[in-house]
């Protein structure tokens, strides 16, 4: 059986990685358990007709995600699964709209970040000291030397030409086929959302909301005067369909936003026939979905999941995202594909901020047209997916027993259900004094629910601050008060 390359149209990525996905979907289906022996690399390059050096980097690949290790003189197993918290259960929310007031807790978490000497794992930043961005750095001083006027002009809505058409060639990775003209570049993913909101509901107006959701889509639904409805959501599967299906029968809903690829807080990412389902399920009752797909590209094994609106057949789904987690969100390149809201959001881009930043999308494009980006995401999810798995090493060995805490698939982001009495607002005044910033859970619920819950960045701090942050929490939550 040779492995065979597709083109970049239907992709299946390097052979190495189609050796790994080989031996990933056997230890997946089973086939192979933990303890065992795996088959050797000659073996296996006899038996997919590839080289002994690709076999080797697939193997290697498998290490670097813990799924296999190697024995010395006798070969690659298994490994057996490492011991983790539990995660916590599907969320419960209240069955009705309300108003979002989240301005000002948020306001103390994001200032916080600006604290020196406090090791920051309350806000959803990136790690900014790889590689890739350094090349993208380069590639902006360069050009801030060209003598041309057009990198000095204003970069009027849709946006920079040639970095629609790398939004557009990206987007075929997520199963999006589109035309550069279907993008509309934004000032960041948040300003996406909100022209997305403003597009399709005025103050007043009801949009269902995954339960927790991002503090950040929360604010932009108060400042727009619109109420959230929250719907109950699995910590791996997202939201209940059934539960979303029964609030378009009782609501008047002018959308439904969720971010359906390794959400915040949850970081959960929906099978693709759930996705399917929910993007049908929308159509059909003419409500638009407002995809955040700003961690799709975040997976830690196997391709890049599908955005939900691959299977959009009717320009239903305004799909928002942006190169702040995968890059440097100091740029604030976003964008939006809004489907037949496009000519809407083109207007409202304009009233809002008028252009993007001109000499910024220069440089994204540029940077995405070399080539080095597919390599830039390998060396960010393996860097992401080893701090993942340090961190519920850590969370298991020093948080008191009944604390559960998602392991997520993608993203750097984690969700801790704390024990009973514990109050997370408290905890998160506690933390700051100890030099540790938390975003408290009440953050990401228009109701105030998730008062013993605390979402934690394991992704910007390094090995060391990540120990001492979870060591100084540990001795909190064993002494609360």
């Amino acid at each position: 059986m040779a492995l065979q390359r597709r083109n970049c149209m239907g992709r299946r990525g390097l052979r190495y990685e189609q050796v790994a996905g080989h031996i990933r979907d056997q230890v997946r289906r089973g086939v192979l358990r933990p303890g065992e022996r795996i088959p050797s690399v000659r073996s296996l390059s006899r038996r997919l007709g590839v080289s002994v050096s690709t076999v080797v980097q697939g193997y290697g690949l498998l290490q670097d995600e813990r799924l296999i290790e190697s024995r010395p003189q006798s070969g690659y197993y298994v490994r057996a699964p490492a011991r983790r918290p539990p995660a916590p259960a599907m969320s419960r929310p209240e069955s009705y709209p309300v108003p979002v007031t989240v301005s000002e807790l948020a306001l103390q978490v994001v200032q916080a970040y600006r604290t020196s000497g406090v090791i920051q794992m309350g806000t959803a930043l990136p790690r900014t000291d790889f590689p890739g961005v350094a090349q993208l750095h380069r590639t902006l001083a360069t050009l801030a030397r060209r003598p041309d006027s057009r990198l000095r002009d204003y970069d009027m809505p849709p946006g920079n030409d040639a970095l629609r058409l790398q939004i557009a060639r990206r987007a075929v990775d997520a199963g999006v086929a589109v035309s550069p003209d279907d993008a509309v570049v934004t000032n960041g993913c948040q300003e996406a959302l909100v022209l997305c909101l403003r597009a399709v509901a005025e103050a007043g107006d009801t949009v269902a909301i995954e339960s927790p959701a991002f503090f950040g889509i929360l604010q932009a639904v108060e400042s727009l005067g619109l109420k959230a409805l929250e719907i109950p959501t699995d910590p791996k599967h997202g939201i209940s369909l059934d539960a979303l299906r029964l609030a378009l029968e009782q609501w008047p809903l002018k959308a439904v936003l969720l971010t359906p690829n390794f959400s915040n807080p949850l970081g959960y990412c929906m099978a693709d026939a759930r996705k399917e389902e929910l993007v049908t399920l929308l159509e059909a009752a003419g409500v638009p979905l407002i995809e955040d797909d700003i961690n799709g590209d975040l997976n830690y094994q196997g391709n890049r999941p599908k955005a939900a609106k691959a299977w959009d057949r009717s320009g239903n789904v305004l799909l928002c995202s942006s190169l702040s987690k995968t890059l440097d969100p100091g740029l604030r390149i976003g964008w939006t594909l809004p489907g037949r809201f496009r000519d809407k959001l083109i207007h409202l881009k304009l009233v809002n901020s008028m252009a993007s930043a001109t000499l910024p999308a220069y440089a994204a494009a540029e940077y995405l047209e070399s080539g080095g980006h597919d390599r830039h995401l390998r060396t960010i999810r393996k860097a992401y997916r080893e701090r993942r798995d340090r961190f519920l090493e850590l969370a298991q060995r020093l948080f008191p027993e009944g604390v559960r805490v998602t392991s997520p698939e993608g993203g750097f982001i984690a969700w801790i259900e704390l024990s009973h009495g514990i109050d997370a607002v408290q905890l998160y005044h506690q933390a700051i004094q100890r030099g540790v910033s938390i975003a408290p859970g009440p953050l990401f619920s228009p109701s105030g629910k998730y008062g013993c819950f605390i979402r934690l960045n394991f992704g910007q701090v390094g090995f060391e601050d990540m120990a001492k942050g979870l060591s100084i929490l540990s001795g909190l939550l064993s002494k609360p008060g």
